[in-house]
């Protein structure tokens, strides 16, 4: 069995990466959606009552929001592939995925205004897949998109992607949240070779295909709630292109106004670092299997030696069951900062949304049937090179 954490190892099936059209991808990319009872600003004054049983109302709004935010979404260029984009700011700042960029020596912005510029990459975030190209270009095409809340986000809301799925600019496609929290393999290695975790990630069934990557992921207000990232599939083209199955992730809205100033500003971003590993759904035979006395949280299955946890007191298991790879005796991590912690996922969500390095923590953990809080001053995440 493999670990999941600030070490997650890879997932089965295949994640496919949609950022440019070549045939290696390797990782997923779906958004978010966010129901609100308001409308844009130049669309007509539609009770929620009306959108839902009006199908008129409802083309409206969707016509009207495409008019309003498809001039702050980007196409691209690179000499590898394409992918797509949305315009930060004023000051010409436009977010993408990093692996859309990565590796390019050229970076082609195209507005959908038919103007194209070429642009400079000033900030890279292997861990949550954001990069920051900055242009120059006239005031008119810079058309900064409004940027949502997704802590308000809810599973069943509506939402809207518009990006370049196989060169095809300026697609929009509507799905729906499909789950909230999840969490992908970062680009980022830790020293002993497994990925680290990207966390706060939205899961969409909105249509994402090669070329969807780093475009936004808007709800029914036209605000930007994700940035589209990575589809898992087992579909693909005769050319080796992933194609949509359904199940796409998107990088939250709140993890990328974290990350973006920083990028702007440094070039980089740090992460909050734990220094464990867990995993992340126990069977009822795991949990017997480990005498634990409460079905939900994330269990720790190790510790990075000289980690911030283990300095605190966390416990890793270390009793052999009949779980490959599972010993008992670890803690149980039912909370961080009062917040209950079903999942490792959700821990990682509230963690990387809420903290930073040298911050503290207190993980409410279950030992030997009894609960106590620890303590924990964070780290900052180890970068691979």
């Amino acid at each position: 069995m493999k670990n999941k954490s600030i070490v997650l190892s890879s997932i089965a099936i295949i994640l496919a990466m949609l950022a440019c059209q070549t045939p290696s991808f390797a990782r997923p990319t779906v958004g978010p959606v966010m129901v609100v009872t308001e409308v844009p600003s130049a669309a007509p004054a539609v009770s929620p009552q009306a959108e839902a049983f009006n199908p008129s109302a409802q083309t409206e709004l969707l016509v009207i929001l495409y008019e309003n935010v498809n001039p702050g979404t980007v196409a691209i260029i690179t000499d590898q592939g394409q992918g797509s984009g949305f315009v930060y700011d004023r000051d010409g700042h436009i977010v993408t995925n990093f692996h859309v960029i990565e590796g390019a020596t050229r970076v082609e912005v195209r507005f959908t205004s038919g103007f194209k510029v070429f642009g400079s990459v000033i900030g890279i975030d292997k861990d949550s897949d954001i990069a920051v190209v900055k242009v120059d270009a006239p005031a008119g095409e810079l058309v900064p998109l409004p940027l949502g809340d997704s802590s308000q986000l809810k599973v069943g809301q509506t939402v809207i992607a518009i990006g370049n799925p196989f060169g095809l600019e300026s697609t929009m496609t509507v799905g729906i949240i499909s789950a909230l929290g999840r969490t992908l393999d970062s680009q980022n290695v830790t020293p002993e070779g497994p990925a680290f975790s990207a966390g706060d990630i939205i899961q969409t069934d909105a249509a994402i295909n090669p070329g969807n990557s780093g475009g936004p992921l808007f709800n029914v207000n036209g605000e930007v709630i994700g940035v589209n990232r990575a589809i898992r599939t087992t579909n693909f083209t005769e050319t080796g292109q992933p194609l949509n199955s359904g199940i796409g992730f998107a990088i939250s809205i709140n993890m990328v106004k974290r990350v973006t100033p920083s990028l702007i500003a440094n070039g980089k971003y740090e992460y909050p670092f734990l220094g464990i590993s867990s995993t992340n759904t126990l069977t009822l035979d795991m949990i017997n299997a480990l005498g634990l006395t409460e079905y939900t949280g994330a269990y720790v299955t190790s510790v990075v030696p000289g980690g911030p946890a283990e300095k605190a007191g966390v416990k890793a298991g270390t009793t052999p069951t009949n779980f490959p790879g599972l010993a008992s005796g670890g803690d149980l991590i039912v909370a961080i900062d009062g917040v209950p912690t079903r999942t490792f996922d959700e821990m990682l969500s509230y963690l990387v949304t809420n903290k930073g390095p040298g911050d503290t923590v207190v993980l409410t953990v279950v030992r030997g049937g009894e609960r106590l809080d620890i303590t924990i001053t964070l780290g900052a995440r180890p970068q691979s090179p």
